[in-house]
């Protein structure tokens, strides 16, 4: 048996396996690279056997076998990447979907489609236009990467010229994607639309309708069958492109599901401005002017609608009587019942006003007999400002506010259940005497509801808003008012100064300002 260095045996069979895998020439020339440093090459070249009719000293044939590299991938392995890239790509549209699910508003519902859609074809500035079919409105126009000067430019464009403009002025009949992937190069189209595009630096678009294609959200805004137009949304690229068709795909989805959605916001925006309208019908158009006082008054609506009232009524002797109130629930149904019951405490206020407590009984009562499901909370004060007193009564309601150059502080009412929840309601009534240039702040709970913190926090902050208005406007009420509600209340889409809790609530808010002269 013939004794082989271990080395020798690892070197041949390596040389085997490689012979096998990759060509013998392959095998030979990864040997030669193998040879130690400071021997020849021609002493450690390969003696190849000698075989009758085949020359050893002439070359080895060219390689047979394809390398690694060129190797056609298997088809699992194909078919694994492309499972990859789906599963990508509907991650990423789960993902854009759920942030425009969070958005509450027309206009940020359109914002957030033009980003969406930005990042799904590769653009970098686009526009939507919010334009419904039936003419009922709102309309909007939002912009990604366009100042207020550029989206002026757009305008001038003529609209059946641009390919947002023919998505929206079509006929019937479903609406494709509308593409231009050279406006600077397309002798066809408008020449102030090549004009246009030159100045803003945009050279492709890309156009996608927005539009229910039926059911229950199309119904909802007067659409049909086969759906109802929203709207258009185009992006612009800087150079001449086209979104391939993996990315056409993808922004046809997201704009499926979010016409849905804004189909969704467009009912609740009218809803919305129906029920507003209908608050403003109900409270007073404008406030009485009453000798020896001043008044004003803020509303705000929450997004669903609530029951908060104000009323100021002249009563006879110059007397003045005040009232603000809440009815429980929200929506259509609360504002009429609010209605209702202002107008009757209106009537017991003429009838009975110098004697709070006696109105707000038979408020009561008269809540119990036509809206026994429901509750309220009100507050009725009886001014004379002659005398320079106030006499009121609550139920359930917050305190007022005394607001002036030596005070700023709660009146002491007596605690009391709102009106509809006892058998009898009654409770005794307070006598306050504002001095001359003090304002008084009637409101509903829902201005302290709204700023998100606890009741405790939220009185202190009301008070530290009253104290802090400035000297030079305690004189108007209507800037006192203002000035409070600023204080207050968060910004838009804001979290109140130093709140780390929940948000705020949408409640209604009312506030009724008095200031004695």
């Amino acid at each position: 048996m013939l004794d082989i260095a271990a080395v020798l045996r690892v070197d041949v069979d390596a040389w085997i396996a490689a012979q096998n895998d990759m060509g013998v020439c392959d095998a030979i020339a990864r040997n030669a690279r193998r040879v130690p440093a400071g021997k020849p090459v021609a002493m450690s070249a390969p003696n190849l056997p000698k075989v009758a009719g085949i020359d050893p000293s002439t070359s080895a044939p060219a390689q047979t076998a394809a390398p690694l590299d060129d190797l056609t991938p298997p088809p699992g392995l194909l078919l694994q990447d492309r499972l990859a890239g789906w599963v990508s790509d509907l991650t990423t549209l789960h993902e854009l979907i759920e942030r425009l699910a969070g958005t509450g508003s027309l206009d940020d519902a359109l914002s957030e489609i033009l980003r969406a859609g930005a990042a799904l074809v590769g653009a970098r500035r686009g526009l939507a236009v919010f334009e419904p079919a039936d003419g009922l409105g709102p309309a909007s126009t939002r912009g990604l990467g366009l100042a207020h000067a550029e989206l002026g430019h757009l305008e001038t464009v003529p609209r059946c010229a641009t390919s947002y403009g023919r998505l929206l002025d079509r006929g019937a009949g479903p609406a494709e994607p509308v593409a231009a992937p050279d406006l600077l190069g397309d002798t066809e189209l408008d020449p102030r639309q090549r004009e246009v595009a030159a100045r803003l630096g945009y050279a492709a678009s890309y156009a996608v309708p927005l539009g229910t294609a039926g059911g229950t959200a199309a119904k909802a805004t007067a659409g049909t069958a086969c759906g109802t137009r929203l709207g258009a949304a185009v992006w612009f690229y800087d150079e001449p492109a086209e979104p391939a068709e993996r990315q056409r795909h993808l922004v046809a989805l997201y704009a499926r599901y979010a016409s849905e959605h804004l189909a969704l916001l467009l009912e609740l925006e009218r809803t919305r401005a129906r029920t507003a309208t209908l608050t403003d019908e109900l409270l007073p158009g404008r406030l009485p002017r009453v000798h020896g006082v001043r008044l004003a008054a803020r509303h705000r609506t929450g997004p669903h609608g609530g029951g908060d009232w104000y009323d100021a009524l002249p009563l006879p002797e110059g007397a003045v009587g005040l009232s603000v109130g809440s009815v429980s629930g929200s929506g259509p149904s609360a504002v009429a019942a609010m209605g209702r019951l202002r107008a009757s405490l209106r009537a017991y206020a003429v009838m009975e006003g110098e004697d709070p407590v006696a109105v707000l009984s038979d408020l009561e009562l008269l809540l119990r007999l036509t809206e026994p499901a429901r509750t309220a909370t009100a507050l009725f004060a009886y001014a004379e400002p002659a005398r320079g007193s106030v006499v009121l009564a609550g139920a359930g309601h917050a305190p007022p506010l005394i607001v002036g150059a030596g005070r700023t502080e709660f009146v002491e009412t007596s605690l009391s259940a709102p009106l509809g929840m006892l058998s009898c309601w009654e409770a005794p009534s307070v006598e306050l005497s504002p001095e001359p240039g003090e304002t008084v702040l009637l409101y509903t709970d829902g201005l302290l509801r709204r700023t998100g913190e606890p009741m405790d926090l939220a009185f202190a902050r009301l008070h530290a808003a009253a104290a802090s208005v400035p000297e030079a406007v305690r004189d108007d009420p209507g800037a006192v008012v203002d000035h409070v509600l600023r204080a207050v209340l968060p910004a838009e889409g804001e979290a109140p100064a130093g709140v780390t809790g929940r948000g705020g609530s949408a409640d209604d808010v009312v506030m009724l300002a008095v200031r004695f002269d």
